[in-house]
């Protein structure tokens, strides 16, 4: 199954104010329905590329759920984000195809050139980075991926080059 990514405008304003008015009509959608907890997040987050406190709070308030219920379900699952990601996900396959291949050399070198740890992001807001379990390409091992685009065969001075390169 293909899932189609929803590309969207960058509507999470610079100064960091969450504009609650995004999301009314996503949890209007799910008022009475218990069950859609998590496809409700994945849409809020979809709007704010993570789940700001004030959305949270907004869904505790609308809906019948306690902000405890709303982070246990958002610290459980890992596609789950409580920081704001940046523009672009540099996603680094840790899978067994791309370890073999070295792929810890290739994340350090990488750590080394953004000077941010994985899972963390670039103080521009430019680039997320965050290992992942596979990317589904492991005949291009060591890979990753910055936004939609695949990069594979990597070497740390590739992927670098591919970092400062990229031009969506």
């Amino acid at each position: 199954m293909r899932i189609k990514r929803i590309i969207r405008p960058n509507e999470v304003p610079i100064d960091g104010a969450i504009d609650l008015h995004l999301i009314e009509n996503v949890v209007a959608k799910y008022k009475g329905k218990k069950e859609g907890l998590i496809a409700l997040l994945q849409e809020v987050q979809t709007v704010y590329t993570y789940l700001p406190k004030p959305a949270l709070e907004f869904i505790e308030s609308e809906l019948n759920y306690t902000l405890g219920e709303l982070y246990a379900v958002a610290t459980f699952y890992a596609q789950f984000k409580l920081k704001p990601s940046g523009k672009y996900s540099i996603k680094v396959c840790k899978g067994t195809a791309c370890h073999v291949q070295n792929v810890n050399a290739v994340m350090d070198e990488m750590i080394d050139y953004l000077k941010i740890e994985d899972g963390e992001t670039t103080p521009d807001g430019k680039y997320t980075l965050e290992s992942v379990s596979c990317l589904g390409c492991c005949s291009l091992a060591p890979a990753m991926m910055i936004g939609e685009e695949t990069f594979g065969k990597l070497t740390g001075e590739s992927a670098v080059t591919y970092i400062k390169n990229f031009e969506p």
